[in-house]
């Protein structure tokens, strides 16, 4: 008998680009010879991505192929066994690369629905200027998405688009593209924006319009590029190969966790849900297990600067409060969630997500449950599983 049978809703999937020839096209000639993504043998003869002329070291690529759904788990524990990793790159399946064959896929998996991000493209954002050049990238990419998986296939498949800040009319006239063409979540490079907080005023034109229509707001695991001068004060080289090149030390304080929480604690603390209260967050591919430590820290810090300087006003109830009202955490399999769902008294922040048909989560959705929520009650279980992430998109 399964641990959880019932309907569910991932909130981590991803589409997978075939081929990044659209940027030919949907890319202004202007931004070519610079920032056109491309993926390609080089001239040193091996397959990567490649932003303009420049070779994209922190993923590896292999031509027509990628890594099996879930697979990383083995491949870890091959390397701590001392074992020959036999990583078996598969060429990609159609329910990886067509809306139409994953909508089967959802069926073969029992997802009612999945939110669902974007592919290799998010691993080059950490190389474009934040500017107009840059904005125009994350446009052309956005073009992609929707003329070739929709924002919403099938009202299941509900496909983020991606949205950066660093030009503000430029964010606000893509925010109103996105919405004409019936999009429900849209992914926000995390971090700050022109030298600000994501929640500072000058950006309120632009939340305004996602507060009104309702949009979710993602941020899902990315190249945290404002940590870069931090790395480079620690004598630490930015943007190196994931698994051969970056230290313990940047994935323990640079990628990951402690880069959302500065994101969503700053969002909190600047009372931006005070200002735009039907805006729902998701904390996508960032893991969980510190959610606890940082609604404690987030109380603490508020009693701290009581009587200190509030850019947008005193907050009217504890940040613990707001986040867990307004913030839902997609865990990771291995996190221990019946001791979190005790540490934080609910599960209602809480979600799932099998990252497929990425190798870092479960090949099969319904795996989650049982890698993640042994020891958690049945509602509790359904709420995580499903309910939780139906609540942000309702059927």
């Amino acid at each position: 008998m399964t641990l959880y049978d019932g309907p569910i809703f991932d909130s981590d999937m991803h589409v997978v680009e075939d081929d990044f020839a659209f940027f030919e096209e949907y890319l202004p000639k202007q931004y070519h010879e610079k920032w056109l993504p491309s993926r390609k043998h080089g001239p040193d003869g091996e397959y990567a991505m490649y932003v303009g002329d420049r070779k994209l070291l922190n993923y590896d690529f292999r031509d027509g192929l990628v890594p099996p759904p879930g697979s990383l788990k083995e491949w870890l524990r091959a390397m701590k066994e001392g074992r020959q990793v036999d990583d078996g790159w598969i060429p990609a399946t159609p329910d990886m690369i067509e809306p139409a064959a994953r909508l089967a896929k959802l069926d073969e998996f029992g997802v009612e629905a999945a939110l669902t991000y974007v592919g290799n493209f998010n691993i080059s954002l950490a190389y474009y200027d934040t500017d107009e050049s840059g904005m125009a990238v994350i446009h052309a990419y956005n073009r992609w998405l929707h003329e070739h998986w929709g924002f919403a296939y099938g009202n299941r498949i509900y496909t983020a688009g991606c949205l950066a800040l660093w030009d503000t009319q430029k964010a606000i006239e893509e925010v109103e593209w996105l919405i004409e063409r019936g999009v429900r979540i849209i992914a926000v490079v995390m971090g700050p924006a022109q030298g600000k907080s994501l929640a500072h005023p000058d950006f309120d034109p632009v939340w305004s319009r996602l507060n009104e229509a309702g949009i979710v707001v993602a941020f899902h695991l990315q190249e945290a590029s404002f940590m870069h001068p931090l790395l480079k004060e620690w004598g630490e080289k930015p943007l190196q190969p994931r698994m051969r090149g970056q230290t313990a030390w940047q994935y323990m304080f640079a990628f990951g966790d402690l880069p959302i929480q500065m994101t969503l604690a700053n969002i909190v603390y600047h009372n931006f849900f005070e200002r735009f209260p039907n805006i729902r967050m998701v904390s996508v591919e960032n893991g969980a297990a510190w959610l606890p430590g940082f609604l404690d820290k987030m109380d603490k810090a508020r009693g701290l600067a009581k009587n200190g300087y509030w850019p947008c006003g005193q907050l009217k109830t504890r940040p613990s409060r707001i986040f867990m009202e307004h913030v839902k955490v997609v865990a990771y399999p291995e996190d221990p969630l019946a001791e979190i769902v005790e540490r934080i008294g609910s599960s209602q922040c809480l979600l799932m997500g099998s990252d497929y048909p990425h190798p870092e989560g479960v090949a099969r959705p319904r795996i989650f449950a049982e890698e993640a929520l042994d020891g958690l009650g049945e509602s509790d279980i359904r709420a995580i599983m499903y309910e939780n992430g139906r609540s942000l998109i309702p059927a």
